[in-house]
């Protein structure tokens, strides 16, 4: 079993930056992949990035160049860099960690971008 717990979210302005942080802990395998999705309400969730334990990353192109993602295996940490936020970023925000065939999923708290 997995557990992620997240940070960073919260209220910024459009055109302002945030930083999300999630940690893992558990039973977690040394090669998996990291990443954020987000369910705006009436939509589907969706993803927006990921990182994989070598350091690839893959953004949706809704967020491609304004958003960076990185990790720190040492910590089991995900981050997630915004910037440029709009009012359509406003969402819960999930992390995620998938591993051997598995999905494990964070709280999701909101992110809102105001106008």
């Amino acid at each position: 079993q997995v557990q992620l717990v997240e940070s960073g979210g919260g209220l910024v302005q459009a055109g302002g930056s945030l930083r999300l942080s999630c940690a893992a802990s558990g039973s977690i395998s040394s090669i998996n992949d990291m990443g954020w999705y987000r369910q705006a309400p009436g939509n589907q969730r969706e993803f927006v990035a990921g990182v994989t334990s070598s350091g690839t990353t893959i953004f949706d192109a809704s967020v491609k160049g304004r958003c960076t993602i990185s990790r720190d295996n040492a910590k089991n940490t995900v981050y997630l860099q915004m910037n440029s936020l709009k009012p359509e970023d406003t969402a819960v925000y999930y992390c995620n960690l998938s591993q051997m065939g598995s999905d494990s999923w964070g709280q999701g708290p909101p992110v809102t971008v105001s106008s």
